[in-house]
Protein backbone atom coordinates (compact mmCIF):
# COMPACT_ATOMS: atom_id res chain seq x y z
CA UNK A 1 0.00 0.00 0.00
CA UNK A 2 1.85 3.25 -0.77
CA UNK A 3 1.39 5.94 2.20
CA UNK A 4 2.78 8.60 0.96
CA UNK A 5 1.00 12.40 0.89
CA UNK A 6 2.45 13.84 -2.20
CA UNK A 7 2.31 13.04 -5.75
CA UNK A 8 5.11 14.07 -8.32
CA UNK A 9 5.76 14.22 -11.85
CA UNK A 10 8.18 15.98 -14.10
CA UNK A 11 7.27 16.79 -18.23
CA UNK A 12 9.47 18.67 -20.16
CA UNK A 13 11.26 20.03 -17.62
CA UNK A 14 8.24 21.72 -15.49
CA UNK A 15 7.85 19.26 -12.43
CA UNK A 16 4.63 19.30 -10.34
CA UNK A 17 4.17 18.47 -6.72
CA UNK A 18 1.11 17.64 -5.63
CA UNK A 19 -0.04 17.71 -1.77
CA UNK A 20 -2.33 14.58 -1.82
CA UNK A 21 -4.39 14.09 1.30
CA UNK A 22 -7.88 15.07 0.19
CA UNK A 23 -9.23 13.31 3.00
CA UNK A 24 -7.20 15.74 5.57
CA UNK A 25 -7.78 18.51 3.02
CA UNK A 26 -4.34 18.26 2.48
CA UNK A 27 -3.28 19.09 5.91
CA UNK A 28 0.36 19.23 6.47
CA UNK A 29 1.45 16.65 9.20
CA UNK A 30 4.66 15.50 10.01
CA UNK A 31 5.20 12.57 7.11
CA UNK A 32 3.87 15.39 4.61
CA UNK A 33 6.28 18.05 5.91
CA UNK A 34 9.06 15.09 5.46
CA UNK A 35 8.29 14.23 2.14
CA UNK A 36 8.15 17.49 0.81
CA UNK A 37 11.66 17.97 2.80
CA UNK A 38 13.29 15.17 1.00
CA UNK A 39 11.52 16.09 -2.61
CA UNK A 40 13.19 19.79 -2.30
CA UNK A 41 15.84 18.32 -2.07
CA UNK A 42 15.69 15.82 -4.87
CA UNK A 43 14.21 18.90 -7.20
CA UNK A 44 17.70 21.08 -6.11
CA UNK A 45 19.97 18.25 -7.66
CA UNK A 46 18.33 17.40 -10.82
CA UNK A 47 19.38 19.62 -13.53
CA UNK A 48 17.01 19.47 -15.85
CA UNK A 49 14.16 20.68 -13.89
CA UNK A 50 13.66 24.38 -14.84
CA UNK A 51 10.41 25.38 -12.83
CA UNK A 52 8.43 23.51 -10.32
CA UNK A 53 4.56 23.88 -9.80
CA UNK A 54 3.01 22.85 -6.38
CA UNK A 55 -0.76 22.36 -6.09
CA UNK A 56 -3.45 20.53 -4.10
CA UNK A 57 -5.13 16.96 -4.54
CA UNK A 58 -8.88 17.36 -5.29
CA UNK A 59 -11.00 20.52 -6.16
CA UNK A 60 -11.19 21.57 -2.13
CA UNK A 61 -7.92 22.74 -0.76
CA UNK A 62 -4.00 23.17 -1.30
CA UNK A 63 -3.22 22.96 1.79
CA UNK A 64 -6.12 23.61 4.62
CA UNK A 65 -3.14 23.95 6.98
CA UNK A 66 -1.20 22.16 9.83
CA UNK A 67 -2.94 18.24 11.22
CA UNK A 68 -5.04 19.95 14.12
CA UNK A 69 -4.72 16.26 15.34
CA UNK A 70 -1.09 16.23 15.71
CA UNK A 71 -0.94 19.87 16.88
CA UNK A 72 -3.32 18.83 19.51
CA UNK A 73 -0.73 16.44 21.24
CA UNK A 74 2.18 18.73 21.20
CA UNK A 75 3.93 20.13 24.13
CA UNK A 76 6.35 23.06 24.03
CA UNK A 77 9.20 21.28 23.16
CA UNK A 78 7.02 19.01 20.47
CA UNK A 79 5.88 22.43 19.04
CA UNK A 80 9.04 24.17 18.37
CA UNK A 81 10.45 21.02 16.83
CA UNK A 82 7.12 20.73 14.17
CA UNK A 83 7.62 24.60 14.17
CA UNK A 84 11.35 24.28 12.99
CA UNK A 85 11.33 21.43 10.39
CA UNK A 86 7.97 23.01 8.72
CA UNK A 87 10.56 26.59 8.39
CA UNK A 88 13.25 24.26 7.26
CA UNK A 89 10.87 22.69 4.47
CA UNK A 90 9.19 25.37 3.20
CA UNK A 91 12.87 27.67 3.18
CA UNK A 92 14.07 25.06 1.34
CA UNK A 93 11.08 25.95 -1.63
CA UNK A 94 12.15 29.74 -0.71
CA UNK A 95 15.63 29.01 -1.83
CA UNK A 96 15.59 26.72 -4.49
CA UNK A 97 17.47 27.94 -7.36
CA UNK A 98 14.42 27.44 -10.11
CA UNK A 99 11.05 29.31 -10.54
CA UNK A 100 8.14 28.02 -8.27
CA UNK A 101 4.84 28.54 -9.01
CA UNK A 102 1.50 28.25 -6.10
CA UNK A 103 -1.25 27.01 -7.98
CA UNK A 104 -3.91 27.56 -5.39
CA UNK A 105 -7.05 25.23 -6.32
CA UNK A 106 -8.84 26.15 -3.21
CA UNK A 107 -8.16 26.48 0.86
CA UNK A 108 -4.45 27.80 1.49
CA UNK A 109 -4.93 28.44 5.39
CA UNK A 110 -2.33 28.28 8.36
CA UNK A 111 0.36 26.09 6.64
CA UNK A 112 -0.66 25.99 3.36
CA UNK A 113 -0.70 30.19 2.98
CA UNK A 114 3.07 29.88 4.13
CA UNK A 115 3.68 27.60 1.35
CA UNK A 116 2.64 29.63 -1.20
CA UNK A 117 3.94 32.66 0.34
CA UNK A 118 7.54 31.13 0.18
CA UNK A 119 6.72 30.33 -3.82
CA UNK A 120 7.71 32.94 -6.37
CA UNK A 121 4.43 33.54 -6.89
CA UNK A 122 0.48 32.37 -6.64
CA UNK A 123 -2.09 31.74 -9.49
CA UNK A 124 -5.25 30.94 -7.89
CA UNK A 125 -8.49 29.55 -8.67
CA UNK A 126 -11.87 31.57 -7.75
CA UNK A 127 -12.97 29.59 -5.19
CA UNK A 128 -9.20 29.32 -3.39
CA UNK A 129 -9.32 30.95 0.31
CA UNK A 130 -6.23 32.61 1.96
CA UNK A 131 -5.53 32.90 5.92
CA UNK A 132 -3.42 32.86 8.87
CA UNK A 133 -6.29 31.67 11.45
CA UNK A 134 -3.58 30.19 14.14
CA UNK A 135 -4.36 33.29 16.54
CA UNK A 136 -8.14 31.05 16.77
CA UNK A 137 -6.33 28.39 18.01
CA UNK A 138 -4.97 30.46 21.20
CA UNK A 139 -1.31 30.04 18.20
CA UNK A 140 0.60 32.32 15.99
CA UNK A 141 1.49 30.96 12.76
CA UNK A 142 5.02 28.90 13.37
CA UNK A 143 5.78 28.21 9.31
CA UNK A 144 7.46 31.79 8.32
CA UNK A 145 3.78 33.66 8.36
CA UNK A 146 4.82 35.80 10.81
CA UNK A 147 7.95 37.15 8.45
CA UNK A 148 6.89 36.77 5.41
CA UNK A 149 3.28 38.42 4.63
CA UNK A 150 4.47 41.88 6.29
CA UNK A 151 7.41 41.79 3.75
CA UNK A 152 4.76 41.13 1.17
CA UNK A 153 1.86 43.08 1.69
CA UNK A 154 3.08 45.41 4.85
CA UNK A 155 3.16 45.41 8.51
CA UNK A 156 0.10 47.09 9.45
CA UNK A 157 -2.05 44.40 7.21
CA UNK A 158 0.23 41.37 7.94
CA UNK A 159 -1.03 42.41 11.25
CA UNK A 160 -4.83 42.97 10.89
CA UNK A 161 -4.64 39.36 8.95
CA UNK A 162 -2.71 37.57 11.87
CA UNK A 163 -4.66 39.19 14.69
CA UNK A 164 -7.54 38.44 13.54
CA UNK A 165 -7.36 35.10 11.67
CA UNK A 166 -9.37 36.82 9.33
CA UNK A 167 -9.55 34.86 5.63
CA UNK A 168 -8.98 36.50 2.24
CA UNK A 169 -11.24 35.42 -1.14
CA UNK A 170 -8.91 34.97 -3.90
CA UNK A 171 -10.19 38.26 -5.25
CA UNK A 172 -9.16 40.17 -2.00
CA UNK A 173 -5.58 38.29 -2.07
CA UNK A 174 -5.75 39.77 -5.30
CA UNK A 175 -5.54 42.81 -4.88
CA UNK A 176 -3.61 42.89 -1.67
CA UNK A 177 -0.62 41.76 -3.96
CA UNK A 178 -0.81 38.31 -2.36
CA UNK A 179 -2.26 36.53 -5.91
CA UNK A 180 -0.92 37.17 -8.92
CA UNK A 181 -3.99 36.06 -10.80
CA UNK A 182 -7.66 34.65 -10.31
CA UNK A 183 -8.56 32.09 -12.78
CA UNK A 184 -11.69 29.62 -13.17
CA UNK A 185 -11.12 26.46 -10.89
CA UNK A 186 -10.99 24.78 -14.56
CA UNK A 187 -8.50 27.00 -16.11
CA UNK A 188 -6.64 26.99 -13.02
CA UNK A 189 -3.48 24.42 -14.05
CA UNK A 190 -3.90 25.14 -18.06
CA UNK A 191 -2.72 28.91 -17.48
CA UNK A 192 0.02 27.47 -14.85
CA UNK A 193 1.68 25.34 -17.13
CA UNK A 194 1.29 27.93 -19.97
CA UNK A 195 3.32 30.04 -17.96
CA UNK A 196 5.41 27.86 -16.05
CA UNK A 197 6.45 26.61 -19.67
CA UNK A 198 6.63 30.01 -20.80
CA UNK A 199 9.37 30.13 -18.23
CA UNK A 200 10.88 27.34 -18.63
CA UNK A 201 12.01 28.13 -22.37
CA UNK A 202 14.48 30.63 -21.18
CA UNK A 203 18.17 30.46 -20.08
CA UNK A 204 18.74 28.63 -16.73
CA UNK A 205 21.48 30.90 -15.94
CA UNK A 206 19.74 33.99 -16.04
CA UNK A 207 16.36 32.27 -14.63
CA UNK A 208 18.79 31.20 -11.66
CA UNK A 209 20.67 35.04 -11.15
CA UNK A 210 16.97 36.72 -11.68
CA UNK A 211 15.49 35.00 -8.96
CA UNK A 212 18.77 34.75 -6.56
CA UNK A 213 19.38 38.43 -6.67
CA UNK A 214 15.63 39.64 -6.50
CA UNK A 215 15.58 37.48 -2.91
CA UNK A 216 19.31 39.09 -1.89
CA UNK A 217 18.10 42.16 -2.94
CA UNK A 218 14.95 42.74 -0.34
CA UNK A 219 17.41 42.10 2.26
CA UNK A 220 19.75 45.09 1.55
CA UNK A 221 19.69 48.63 1.00
CA UNK A 222 19.02 49.60 -2.79
CA UNK A 223 23.02 50.23 -3.71
CA UNK A 224 23.57 47.30 -2.23
CA UNK A 225 21.23 45.64 -4.46
CA UNK A 226 22.27 47.22 -7.78
CA UNK A 227 26.10 46.03 -6.82
CA UNK A 228 24.67 42.37 -6.31
CA UNK A 229 22.80 43.04 -9.69
CA UNK A 230 25.80 44.02 -11.68
CA UNK A 231 27.74 41.07 -10.44
CA UNK A 232 25.30 38.79 -11.70
CA UNK A 233 24.35 40.39 -15.03
CA UNK A 234 28.44 39.85 -15.18
CA UNK A 235 27.95 36.16 -14.81
CA UNK A 236 25.04 36.11 -17.23
CA UNK A 237 27.05 37.50 -20.16
CA UNK A 238 29.54 34.04 -19.76
CA UNK A 239 27.14 31.75 -20.02
CA UNK A 240 26.44 29.92 -23.24
CA UNK A 241 21.94 31.04 -23.36
CA UNK A 242 23.41 35.21 -23.46
CA UNK A 243 25.92 34.05 -26.67
CA UNK A 244 22.41 32.10 -28.27
CA UNK A 245 19.90 34.87 -26.66
CA UNK A 246 21.93 37.89 -28.92
CA UNK A 247 22.90 35.87 -31.48
CA UNK A 248 19.00 35.27 -31.97
CA UNK A 249 17.94 38.49 -31.43
CA UNK A 250 20.43 39.76 -34.56
CA UNK A 251 19.78 37.00 -36.76
CA UNK A 252 16.01 37.79 -36.21
CA UNK A 253 14.52 33.96 -35.04
CA UNK A 254 13.92 32.40 -31.62
CA UNK A 255 16.42 31.92 -29.53
CA UNK A 256 16.85 28.04 -28.73
CA UNK A 257 18.58 27.95 -25.15
CA UNK A 258 19.59 25.10 -23.90
CA UNK A 259 20.50 25.48 -20.23
CA UNK A 260 24.38 25.70 -20.42
CA UNK A 261 26.40 27.56 -17.67
CA UNK A 262 29.22 28.95 -19.27
CA UNK A 263 31.89 28.26 -22.27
Amino acid sequence: MDDRHTLFTVEKGIATLTFNRPEAMNALNMALIAELSGLLDDIARDESIRVLILTGAGDKAFVAGADINELAQCDPLKGKHFSTIGQAAIGKLQHLSIPVIAAVNGYALGGGSEIALACDFIYAAETAMFGLPEITLGLIPGFGGTQRLPRLVGANMAKELIFTGRMLTAAEAEKAGIVNRVLPGEGLMEAVKKTAAAIAGKGKVSLRAAKQVINQGLDVDLVTGCALEADAFALCMASVDSKEGTRAFLEKRKAEFKGGYFQ
